[in-house]
Parts: structure tokens; sequence; C-alpha cells
């Protein structure tokens, strides 16, 4: 499973010109899923996301993480991560999960982090989506589950 954050002072998601989640500072992650995730793997990458150390301290290093900072989560699935790249000048999509276990996967993520996390919102999956961001940094890192 893979997890694209990017640390944000405000992000949102709309489908059909609706706004269906956004958040202010915290993580957009754009989410995908690779054949053979499941629940373990959603619950390791949660872990992560809420643990991992990307807002400054009172020093300006990256030693606090969204659990010490109380902001939001944006959960968007994206299954163009999980493409193969390595060659050609066209993307390969046998390397991400089929729709149904895409799905599956997606939703299992952002259930759990609901159960975990106060302050999480999330796209539709399947669905043409906007995305907007203001990128804090800005701060990227690819984070990906076995």
């Amino acid at each position: 499973m893979i997890g694209l954050l990017q640390r944000v002072t405000q992000a949102a998601v709309q489908v059909e010109g609706r706004c269906v989640g956004q958040i202010d500072a915290g993580l957009l992650v754009l989410i995908g899923v690779r054949p053979g995730d499941g629940a373990a793997q959603a619950q390791r990458l949660l872990e992560r996301l809420l643990g991992y150390r990307v807002f400054a301290d009172a020093r300006g290093r990256m030693n606090r993480s969204l659990r010490d900072t109380g902001g939001g989560l944006l959960l968007v699935p994206q299954f163009t991560l999980a493409a193969d790249t390595r060659s050609g000048s066209r993307a390969g999509f046998s390397t991400a999960a089929p729709p149904d276990q895409a799905r599956a996967c997606f939703e299992d993520l952002l259930a759990r982090a609901r159960q975990q996390w106060p302050q999480v919102a999330s796209g539709v999956f399947g669905a043409d989506m906007q995305v907007s961001l203001i990128n804090d940094g800005p701060v990227t890192f690819w984070l990906e589950v076995p």
C-alpha cells in the first residue's frame, strides 16, 4: 500500500462541483493499493501516517507528527500511484490492485482512520475528483507498506 503524503495548510476534494472533503492544516494523503494489500497494510500505513514526523517543532525541525499537532487527515484514493512506469511512455496498471480489492482496502483504511483520529475527510473512490491544496514547505513524502 502506498501513501503519498503532503503537509498542507489546507486541502479539499470536489466531485461534480461539490466539496466532499476538506481539512485545514494537516496531511493530504493520496492512496495507492497494490495486489495483496489488505487489513494489515491499511493498519500499518495508518500508524505511519499518524506518527510520521513532518511538522516543525519549536526549533524548526520536523519532529512533530499529526498526533502531536492534532491536524486534519484527508485521504484520497488514487490508483495511478500503483502504476508501473519503468518503461515506455505510457503507464501500465497490472501492478495496481483490481478495483473491487482496491475499494475494499481504501474503505478499510478510511474506517480505521475515522475510528482512530477525530479529523478525517476523504475523496470518493472511483470518482473524477478535483483536489486542491496548499502544500506547506513544500513537504511531500512517499510511504510504502509492503
